[in-house]
């Protein structure tokens, strides 16, 4: 049985992940549309991977408005503790 990662975030198909435990720098695992990439959340930049240019767009200005909710996760999860839902970009 694999390990079920959390999801903290699904906005316009976007799908935003944190693993438990995850090498730093503190990061975001997104998926779109066949697409993955990992995101730094203290700048928004794609570290990995590759995500079209108006997702990431979307998904840089998401990690910096919630960037305080995502250190806050990043946090917990290193202490594998449950980790919050944050608002979508849709506000969902």
């Amino acid at each position: 049985m694999g390990e079920v990662v959390p999801t903290i975030a699904i906005f316009f198909g976007i799908v935003v992940r944190m693993w438990h435990d995850d090498h730093p720098p503190p990061h975001i695992h997104v998926e779109y549309q066949g697409f993955e990439a990992l995101v730094v959340i203290q700048t928004g930049e794609i570290s990995q991977g590759t995500l079209p240019r108006k997702v990431a767009a979307i998904v840089k200005e998401w990690c910096l408005v919630h960037q305080g909710e995502l250190m806050n996760n990043w946090h917990k999860a290193q202490r594998f503790e449950p980790l919050d839902r944050i608002q979508g970009a849709d506000r969902d």
